[in-house]
Protein backbone atom coordinates (compact mmCIF):
# COMPACT_ATOMS: atom_id res chain seq x y z
CA UNK A 1 0.00 0.00 0.00
CA UNK A 2 2.84 2.32 1.08
CA UNK A 3 4.16 1.70 -2.93
CA UNK A 4 1.20 3.19 -3.84
CA UNK A 5 1.12 6.07 -2.61
CA UNK A 6 4.25 6.74 -2.97
CA UNK A 7 3.26 6.07 -6.99
CA UNK A 8 0.45 8.38 -6.65
CA UNK A 9 1.85 11.52 -4.89
CA UNK A 10 4.60 11.23 -8.11
CA UNK A 11 1.96 10.40 -10.57
CA UNK A 12 0.53 14.16 -9.94
CA UNK A 13 3.39 15.86 -10.48
CA UNK A 14 4.31 13.95 -13.76
CA UNK A 15 0.84 14.74 -14.83
CA UNK A 16 0.99 18.53 -14.09
CA UNK A 17 5.09 18.73 -16.12
CA UNK A 18 3.40 16.97 -19.45
CA UNK A 19 0.24 19.73 -19.30
CA UNK A 20 2.94 22.28 -18.91
CA UNK A 21 4.79 20.62 -21.85
CA UNK A 22 1.61 20.70 -23.40
CA UNK A 23 0.80 24.44 -22.81
CA UNK A 24 3.94 24.95 -23.77
CA UNK A 25 3.95 23.11 -27.39
CA UNK A 26 0.37 24.66 -28.42
CA UNK A 27 2.19 28.43 -27.79
CA UNK A 28 4.63 27.85 -29.68
CA UNK A 29 2.05 26.41 -33.09
CA UNK A 30 -0.13 29.48 -31.95
CA UNK A 31 -2.77 27.19 -30.65
CA UNK A 32 -4.64 29.69 -27.69
CA UNK A 33 -7.17 27.64 -25.19
CA UNK A 34 -9.96 29.03 -23.64
CA UNK A 35 -9.20 30.46 -20.31
CA UNK A 36 -6.27 32.29 -21.52
CA UNK A 37 -6.37 35.53 -23.65
CA UNK A 38 -2.00 36.32 -24.85
CA UNK A 39 -0.40 33.22 -26.39
CA UNK A 40 2.65 34.40 -23.96
CA UNK A 41 0.52 33.80 -21.13
CA UNK A 42 -0.43 30.44 -21.80
CA UNK A 43 3.55 29.83 -22.45
CA UNK A 44 4.04 31.28 -19.23
CA UNK A 45 1.88 29.11 -17.50
CA UNK A 46 2.81 26.40 -19.10
CA UNK A 47 6.55 26.94 -18.17
CA UNK A 48 5.29 27.23 -14.54
CA UNK A 49 3.60 24.13 -14.69
CA UNK A 50 6.92 22.41 -16.39
CA UNK A 51 9.43 23.77 -13.56
CA UNK A 52 7.06 23.01 -10.33
CA UNK A 53 6.39 19.27 -12.17
CA UNK A 54 10.14 18.87 -12.17
CA UNK A 55 11.49 20.64 -9.12
CA UNK A 56 8.93 18.14 -7.07
CA UNK A 57 10.09 15.38 -8.96
CA UNK A 58 14.01 16.30 -8.50
CA UNK A 59 13.26 16.90 -4.74
CA UNK A 60 11.66 13.96 -4.15
CA UNK A 61 14.25 11.78 -5.66
CA UNK A 62 17.33 13.94 -3.33
CA UNK A 63 14.94 13.42 -0.60
CA UNK A 64 14.88 9.72 -0.89
CA UNK A 65 19.23 9.48 -1.90
CA UNK A 66 19.85 11.60 1.13
CA UNK A 67 17.85 9.06 3.80
CA UNK A 68 19.87 5.96 1.81
CA UNK A 69 23.40 7.63 2.00
CA UNK A 70 23.86 8.16 -2.14
CA UNK A 71 24.72 11.88 -2.29
CA UNK A 72 27.82 13.48 -3.06
CA UNK A 73 29.38 15.66 0.13
CA UNK A 74 27.93 18.50 -1.14
CA UNK A 75 24.49 17.60 -1.20
CA UNK A 76 24.14 16.59 2.09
Amino acid sequence: MARMMAFVVLLIPILITAGGIKLMRDSLFGILFNPFPFIWLQFTVGFVMFAAGLAFFAGFLLRRDRRKGRVQERFK
